[in-house]
């Protein structure tokens, strides 16, 4: 991938420009029964630190990430640091009440509250509703619901930008072609394994949404390699899964080209995404992940994987039903 590819981007019609890797904050907030590992805080803050110190100018968080704690972190790192670097863009979501499942309006200006109060900010740049699948479309969007009130806080100058961020593609879908949200973030539905999204970005492109693709490595399978770690989508991976994801594996050591790189750029050299986050919690991943952006991988290796296939099928459909 050409040093050019790893020039920041415009964020939509936002005016905000960022780079083409997003960290990833979920971690950050120490939730081993989503990820299988945990995060000391030394660890998380370190990793914030780095990201400051980088060529990566965005990062994502939100409310529910270890119930707080996440944006605990990294208002720690903002507040040692004076403030959020020059061109930083940082990037949170508004959560439901983990646990009552409340997704009302005011449930919504609670959160919003309490991240500001977190990270020690007086404003948000960038604010996301997130896994609206929990509640329905016309809540969202409606009187006094979710989307209303982040409106009323842009008017107030405390938002400046408001996103969809969730999982079910055609979910993404009917909230992009509202109109009312300058990105969409999907998750574990854009990688080599699984092209679900695949519509999402076609309809995000068309309109001029910005597109944030996370989880290129299906949630750590294609960053560790399915042998040693065989999870997908955060639970156990289907056989098929593991099958297609070491074929990946066997494809990338002929071309000698890590299959976390593969799985990376897979999703950065699609001009459809704006950017594409990578959760990490140590601080030298950062610098690993800026490695991987920039590994030179000849053209045949991408033939060789589209030849082995992928899923087309929502990763966590079962979730949601």
């Amino acid at each position: 991938m050409s040093n050019s590819l790893l020039s920041h981007r415009p964020l939509g019609k936002t005016g905000l420009l960022v780079s083409p890797l997003c960290i990833g904050g979920a971690p950050l907030g120490d939730m081993p029964e989503t990820f299988n590992y945990s995060a000391p805080e030394e660890n998380a803050l370190a990793t914030v630190r780095a990201t400051f110190a980088s060529s990566i100018n965005f990062l994502d968080t939100a409310a529910a990430y270890g119930d707080g704690e996440s944006e605990r972190r990294i208002g720690k790192v903002i507040k040692e640091n004076g403030g959020l670097p020059e061109g930083f863009v940082l990037a949170t979501k508004a959560d439901r009440c983990l646990k009552t499942g409340d997704f009302s309006g005011e449930q919504i200006k609670r959160s919003i509250e309490g991240s500001l109060e977190r990270l020690g900010l007086d404003r948000l740049q960038y604010v996301y509703i997130h896994d609206p699948e929990h509640t329905t479309f016309e809540n969202v969007m409606g009187p006094g619901g979710p989307l209303e009130v982040l409106k009323s806080f842009k008017d107030q100058g405390v938002i400046e930008h408001i996103g969809m961020s969730g999982g079910p593609i055609d979910m993404l879908i009917q909230y992009v072609e509202t109109g009312e949200f300058s990105a969409v973030e999907t998750h574990n539905r854009y990688t080599l394994l699984n092209r679900s999204a695949d519509p999402l970005l076609d309809v995000a492109n068309r309109l001029g949404v910005a597109v944030i693709n996370a989880a290129p490595y299906n949630s750590g399978m294609l960053a560790k390699g399915p042998d040693a770690y065989s999870r997908y989508a955060y639970s156990e991976a289907p056989p098929l899964i593991i099958e297609r994801a070491r074929a990946y594996a066997e494809i990338c050591q002929q071309y000698n080209v890590p299959l976390a790189a593969a799985a990376l750029q897979f999703s950065m050299r699609d001009p459809r995404v704006t950017s594409t986050v990578v959760g990490m919690t140590k601080p030298e991943r950062v610098t690993q992940t800026l490695e991987l952006a920039s590994f030179p991988i000849p053209s045949e290796l991408w033939t060789a994987i589209e030849a082995v296939g992928f899923d087309t099928e929502d990763p966590e459909a079962n979730r949601f039903k």
